[in-house]
């Protein structure tokens, strides 16, 4: 028997109707006739997909709340056994704050951003934002005593408890963040404090989004800009979405930022986003297109042909727990003056310390780290610091490969500056995240195979963002130090990140303690390579 699948109504007059809006209306009856003609079993397997047609061109059309987008959809399923994708934080505040007035701040600042209000609801085309009918605060803002062992400070109570709750799932129930409040704390340095300890699931914000959330959070701060509903809704295509996601990120101040080969490639990618100028330029925007074509095809084959990492004991299959280590802030001032001296970036001075102090910890591991390197993807932002307060995903990723090998300071500083400059002409940010928005489309499998290509080839992810220059309040207590660790994926076992805030910098580390127990131990080698880069930069011979 052959059923009869009724034909496309046609649209009325004046009307049209969007590839959207026909799967929204016939999509499900479509399914059912189509299931009655099938034996029992098929059937009911017919069912299950009529159910899942329905929920996704719901989400599609954002009538039960607002869709996720693609590249937050990718972080979302991207969580594992050995690794969460949360953005864990630390703020220690003094003098110490109540738990009554952070609950307050938090009602009266972080809950103005919707997402912070919404839980996530899956289905078999993605994600959902939904409001959270039920919420509750108390969920969100935990008071807690910090348990630590006899002749154990506070201090490394501290990072042993942060590297437990990196370990631990957020509620999938509820909006997916969690701030816990230890109100007594006393660093190393004596002062009585409080500790503030938050985790955000990175499908919410990516880390220059997050600055944007604190900012208005702290003293002194503002509500964030209210958003401009899109017009048409039902109306949107997989053409609004690339538009939206690949081509407005590149446009504008990003695409200066981007730095790609000259002037004329960056008018290249602005045109990409306005075909008319494009045909007004004529061969010479056709030109410059080519080149920009040529470039994304050379960076596509360096991305998949990258060589594997040299095999040092930080590279391996991960287990399932953390550990958390940051040091204390490195005067700002003191950076730029040795990049100055040396013609270098501040980012040139502090990666090379970085590679410098996991060269020094294998050393005391009774390694030799002679001739080796490490890959470390960095993020790079691909939006208008001004739209930071959108909250999503909006970066890319870089591969630099550090040379943990190269012992004296000097040179290693300058074979960084090396490598970044030859990254500064390269389309790999745009790659990388055009790559994340396609894994958002997948199934979890095929999105985990694709995304393990930065895994295999990777040793560390390593981000720098800039802090606030001036020292902030919270509730009326100042905040002495604050630091955060970037989430790992796949088997990636190692986390670097620098903080720059209040005139200082500070490197933190989080590990997996399969392949490395100790972090602290990386970050004690991090102040003595810098120290001894400064003092051979004072000893350097200078001009009259």
């Amino acid at each position: 028997m052959v059923t009869r699948i009724p034909a496309p109504r046609k649209a009325a007059p004046g009307h049209s109707t969007s590839p959207l809006r026909t799967l929204r209306d016939q999509g499900p009856e479509v399914a059912r006739k189509a299931a009655q003609a099938l034996p029992p079993a098929a059937r009911k397997a017919a069912t299950v997909v009529q159910k899942n047609v329905r929920r996704a061109a719901t989400g599609m059309l954002g009538l039960s709340g607002e869709r996720m987008s693609k590249v937050d959809t990718a972080w979302l399923r991207m969580d594992s056994h050995s690794n969460l994708m949360m953005i864990n934080g630390v703020w220690t505040l003094s003098p110490g704050i109540t738990w009554e007035a952070l609950c307050e701040r938090v009602q009266q600042r972080l809950l103005q951003y919707p997402r912070f209000r919404q839980r996530v609801v899956e289905d078999a085309a993605g994600a959902t934002w939904v409001e959270d009918k039920n919420f509750d605060i108390a969920a969100h803002v935990l008071r807690e005593k910090l348990p630590h062992r006899k002749g154990q400070s506070m201090q490394r109570a501290l990072q042993d408890r942060v590297g437990e709750l990196a370990m631990q799932p957020l509620d999938t129930r509820r909006p997916l963040w969690q701030m816990h409040l230890i109100e007594d704390f006393v660093g190393d340095d004596g002062a009585k404090g409080s500790a503030l300890i938050v985790r955000i699931h990175h499908c919410i914000a990516d880390g220059i989004a997050l600055i944007s959330v604190t900012m208005s959070l702290v003293d002194g701060g503002s509500e964030p800009p209210k958003r401009k509903p899109r017009a048409d809704k039902d109306g949107a295509t997989a053409e609004d979405w690339i538009a939206d996601a690949l081509i407005k990120p590149f446009t504008g101040l990003t695409v200066k930022a981007l730095d790609l080969a000259g002037d004329s490639a960056a008018k290249s990618l602005q045109m990409l986003g306005d075909p008319e100028k494009a045909m007004q330029h004529g061969l010479s925007g056709t030109a410059d297109m080519a080149r920009v074509a040529y470039q994304l095809v050379s960076d596509a084959a360096a991305l998949a042909l990258m060589p594997d990492d040299s095999p040092t004991r930080l590279k391996g299959q991960p287990g399932s727990a953390k550990r958390v280590a940051w040091c204390p802030p490195i005067p700002l001032e003191e950076v730029k003056a040795i990049g100055k001296a040396l013609n270098c970036s501040i980012n040139d001075v502090l990666l090379s310390c970085v590679a410098g102090a996991i060269g020094g910890y294998l050393r005391s591991q009774g390694d030799d780290p002679t001739g080796q390197e490490i890959r470390a993807m960095i993020p790079v932002n691909l939006r208008p610091m001004e739209e930071a307060w959108k909250l999503g995903n909006r970066f890319g990723l870089v591969p630099l490969v550090l040379p943990i090998g190269v012992a004296n300071p000097i040179e290693r500083v300058y074979e960084v500056r090396k490598r970044m400059n030859a990254l500064k002409g390269s389309t790999q940010p745009i790659l990388a995240f055009a790559m994340l928005a396609v894994a958002g489309l997948m199934i979890k499998p095929a999105q985990d195979a694709l995304l393990n290509l930065f895994g295999r080839k990777t040793t560390a992810v390593m981000t720098n963002v800039p802090g606030p220059k001036e020292q902030l309040t919270l509730c009326g207590s100042r905040v002495t130090q604050c630091m955060f660790w970037v989430p790992q994926s796949g088997d990636i076992g190692l986390g670097v990140s620098i903080l720059s805030y209040g005139g200082g910098v500070q490197f933190g580390v989080i590990t997996d303690t399969t392949l490395c127990p100790e972090p602290q131990q990386i970050i004690d080698a991090f102040a003595p390579e810098f120290d001894q880069l400064s003092l051979l930069t004072l000893m350097l011979p200078w001009g009259e």
